[in-house]
């Protein structure tokens, strides 16, 4: 499991490729890499251990909701989605086929789908269907201060 962990903040984060001139700037950075480190290691073992748990429980509403309009083409449901089905549906964002004879997505699949996820969670909250009624209630907000 560590030499999982290591492999993700090596490869995935690129530690070794961070070039700085003394450790005050180094430490900041390499504490941010751990946790990004640490949370696609926790999604890929709770994704396996925990498949039916809720997505709400890791993800915010925004970003399952973003990728399921984005992977599957169609509305999001009501409730949240299973986890394990969230973890794939990251997993498809970079090219995981999700056959029924497939594994489960690993570190790397998963470190790349939640930098895509980010960036789609990022424009689902700045144009998607919420985003008009809190652009909205912001107006109305800011004409009655006026």
């Amino acid at each position: 499991m560590i030499e999982v962990f290591f492999g993700v903040l090596k490869s995935g984060c690129r530690v070794e490729d961070r070039r700085f001139e003394d450790l005050e700037r180094l430490l900041p950075c390499l504490a941010v890499d751990l946790i990004v480190a640490w949370r696609v290691l926790f999604l890929c073992r709770l994704g396996r251990g925990c498949p039916e748990m809720s997505c709400e429980a890791v993800f915010e509403p925004a970003e399952w909701q973003s990728v399921y309009v984005v992977v599957r083409r169609e509305s999001p449901p009501k409730r949240a989605s299973k986890l394990q089905e969230m973890i794939r549906l990251v997993a498809q964002l970079v090219g995981y086929l999700n056959r029924k004879r497939d594994d489960e997505p690993g570190p790397q699949t998963l470190w790349l789908g939640l930098q895509r996820l980010h960036d789609i969670a990022t424009c689902w909250k700045v144009f998607g269907p919420g985003a008009r009624q809190e652009e909205a209630t912001a107006a109305g907000t800011a004409a009655e201060l006026v």
